[in-house]
């Protein structure tokens, strides 16, 4: 388990608030977006080399974290 504050940064005036990484403008939702496209974390690595795996499966983990809610049927 990674702890998240030194990696996910949320400010006000940053792509409307949403999760980033490191403060850059890269979000939670972008590194989640490229892995559904089927990119590999060695390919987003190389177009973004700002990024580190380790921000990548920080990302993971956040969005993972952010989906222990319970969905109640209607």
């Amino acid at each position: 388990m990674y702890i998240y504050k030194n990696i996910i940064t949320v400010e006000p005036g940053k792509r409307s608030g949403k999760p980033c990484i490191r403060g850059m403008r890269i979000t939670v939702e972008d590194i989640l977006r490229w892995l559904a496209s089927d990119m590999s974390i060695d390919e987003i690595i190389s177009d973004f080399p700002e990024l580190t795996r380790e921000d990548i499966l920080v990302a993971l983990e956040f969005a993972a974290n952010r989906q222990e809610r319970t969905l109640v049927a209607a």
